[in-house]
């Protein structure tokens, strides 16, 4: 299992998470920061859990990239 977890009140909107895995996140067009797709909100972290191990490197790539390191991601 896959668990990815965002920040998202901390993005300042770089876009590389979108660019390194667009099928996790995308950008809003309200705010224009990180939005984790399919995730549940709890006290202003965004979290998603996938059975598909295929996400992760691509994931892990994006939590390498983020310039303010509010994407975190493990594999369970």
């Amino acid at each position: 299992m896959v668990i990815i977890t965002l920040q998202r009140a901390k993005c300042i909107g770089c876009n590389y998470c979108v660019e390194l895995a667009p099928q996790q996140f995308q950008m809003s067009r309200r705010d224009g920061k990180s939005v984790l797709l399919k995730s549940i909100e709890k006290k202003g972290f965004f979290t998603l859990k996938s059975k598909d191990e295929t996400i992760f490197e691509n994931a892990d790539k994006a939590k390498e990239a983020c310039p303010v390191k509010i994407i975190d991601v493990k594999q369970v």
